[in-house]
């Protein structure tokens, strides 16, 4: 008897933050089914669809937020196997860094996939998010948005 390969699926989402008065600010949601868990907007790329084309679908579906830009160098990928009515399911999520701007940060609102919704500064995201792979997915993002800050103070 042979074994069923698990099914494939992917997905893409975004570490979204934003830079207010110098303080680096991280969106996070909170999921409506497991209300412990804040997450970064993420979706199913559809048929035909770059990573790039569902960050902006999600972002927008899950935040109302359609003023950002994807900061290029910056990718991160985590990996799981999950059940779902019976089937083993393994999963990819891409992330990519998503910036939106200072003006537009309040434009933010909660999508009916979330109960909540807010930004937070790295410390307080830190301590919000249980899961450990997207714990050192923000903390990876938190050291890139830092460097970035410093190469484009140079310009």
């Amino acid at each position: 008897m042979t074994k069923k390969s698990p099914k494939q699926e992917r997905s893409a989402g975004a570490v979204v933050f934003t830079i207010d008065k110098e303080k680096t600010k991280f969106l996070l949601l909170q999921n409506t089914l497991k209300k412990t868990y804040w997450e970064f907007p993420k979706g199913k790329i559809e048929k035909d669809e770059t990573i790039e084309e569902t960050i902006k679908r999600e972002i927008k579906e899950e935040t109302e937020l359609d003023k950002f830009n994807i900061i290029p160098g910056f990718k991160h990928i985590i990996k799981w196997f999950f059940r779902f009515r019976g089937n083993l399911i393994q999963k990819e999520a891409v992330y990519l860094l998503a910036e939106v701007p200072v003006k537009d940060k309040d434009k933010a609102k909660i999508s009916f996939e979330h109960q909540k919704i807010k930004w937070m500064d790295f410390e307080e995201a830190e301590r919000e998010m249980n899961i450990k792979s997207n714990r050192q997915m923000l903390e990876k993002a938190y050291k890139f948005i830092k460097e970035f800050k410093k190469q484009r103070r140079l310009f």
